[in-house]
């Protein structure tokens, strides 16, 4: 039986990779620096959880052992954990090395080097470590996640203002869609090519007011739609459509037939 390790097994496409992993019948462990109870939505009954932080190597040994494969759905999004982001891969993926692993695989972003955002650079410094790894790695960079947007109109709808990008468009992607691609990669025969990278994008382009009409049909929230400039690198990576993968529409779960599943 294969046995696949999970890094970051419990955020919102870990968790997505460890339920899917178990229904394929599976061995599975998780690492996290905070394993969830067992009453936890994180958690998931025939997975084997180990705490472990990969800033320090702490528990690595442990949670690695035995394992074929790492699927690395770890996330720093802020200060010292985007500060020790690539770092922490390199830790992994040495840890991974001694243990025998074979493969390993890495959630990344689309484009995350064509931009000077902190988060996308640290993701983009991370890429550059799998290249340089002694293991057969993968990275699959994904367009943004349908939970994003919904974040961005969730939080202005507390005030009925719904905030809409100029010039933006959006590809988003369902987790357990970009779980499942995370998985087939690990789970897929050697390959002669040591390191690669690919893309995959949700199932449409929309505009995100688009995007936001259709939540506000979905939720029955009011509130005025306002278009708004957005400044800075994201700003410019948005405008530029550098967050679109149009030959790469892997992903099947649209923006509503997620929202459904989700049951937000």
């Amino acid at each position: 039986m294969t046995t696949v390790c999970v890094a970051g097994g419990t955020g919102q496409v870990g968790r997505e990779v460890v339920r899917l992993a178990l229904d394929a019948g599976l061995d599975v462990t998780v690492l996290s620096r905070r394993p969830p109870s067992g009453t936890s939505p994180a958690h998931h009954d025939g997975a084997r959880y180990f705490q472990a932080d990969v800033t320090t190597s702490t528990g690595l040994a442990e949670a690695l052992q035995g394992a074929d494969v790492v699927i690395d759905c770890l996330e720093g999004q802020t200060g010292k954990a985007r500060k020790n982001f690539a770092d922490g891969g390199a830790q992994l993926l040495a840890a991974a090395t001694r243990a025998g692993v074979r493969k390993a695989v890495l959630l990344s972003i689309i484009n995350c080097d064509k931009s000077n955002a902190a988060f996308y650079v640290s993701k983009a410094d991370k890429e550059r470590v799998y290249e340089r790894s002694a293991l057969e790695t993968v990275v699959v960079r994904a367009t943004q996640f349908h939970s994003l947007v919904t974040a961005v109109f969730e939080a202005g709808a507390k005030i009925r203002l719904i905030p809409v990008f100029k010039g933006a468009r959006f590809q988003s992607i369902s987790p357990s869609d970009v779980a499942a691609e995370l998985l087939a990669e690990a789970l897929g025969e050697t390959s002669a090519e040591r390191h690669r990278t690919r893309t995959i994008g949700g199932p449409d382009i929309r505009t995100m007011r688009e995007l936001a009409e259709t939540w506000q049909k979905l939720t029955g929230h009011p509130g005025w739609i306002v278009e708004l400039p957005l400044p800075g690198e994201m700003g410019k990576y948005l405008r530029n459509g550098l967050n679109l993968a149009s030959s790469q529409r892997t992903g099947t779960d649209t923006f509503e037939s997620w929202f459904g599943k989700a049951g937000r």
